[in-house]
């Protein structure tokens, strides 16, 4: 049987998860694409990061956007959340400050949820200190929603 997921639960699994599914809109077109994030639940909003190109442009234009996120054991086992919200996009100091949030939050996820220390996302968080500092970027949650199926 497929229910709904409470809000808490909706959370809890955006908090423990870093990879999602980014939807938006660009030229009237539906486009999901996979991204590495980081859900800040105490702030409401979920941190990312791009290069320049066509998702930055787009979420520019329309900043309506969504995040979908799923834990799937089965078919008969899963649980997926989507989250929609607007999008920021931040410069300066205070993108450092997310990128670097970012890459604490995700290096911490990884090393609870998987039990391994990782040292790649010391890569992410040593962009900041380079002259091409990636696209840092806030959704900031207004909505989210759940489904599940424990069978």
């Amino acid at each position: 049987m497929i229910t709904t997921l409470e809000t808490k639960e909706c959370q809890y699994i955006l908090s423990n998860n870093y990879i999602g599914h980014l939807g938006y809109i660009f030229q009237n077109k539906p486009y999901v694409v996979p991204i590495t994030y980081f859900y800040d639940e105490k702030e409401n909003h979920i941190i990312c990061y791009s290069g320049e190109g066509h998702k930055i442009q787009a979420m520019r234009k329309n900043n309506q956007v969504s995040i979908q996120v799923s834990e799937i054991e089965s078919v008969n086992n899963w649980k997926s959340v989507l989250a929609h919200g607007t999008f920021h996009l931040y410069f300066g100091s205070e993108a450092r400050a997310y990128l670097h949030e970012f890459s604490l939050g995700v290096k911490s996820v990884i090393t609870e949820k998987e039990h391994q220390t990782v040292n790649f996302i010391s890569e992410f968080s040593s962009k900041i200190y380079k002259d091409e500092t990636p696209f840092v970027f806030i959704i900031k949650v207004t909505e989210v929603t759940g489904k599940k199926r424990i069978h």
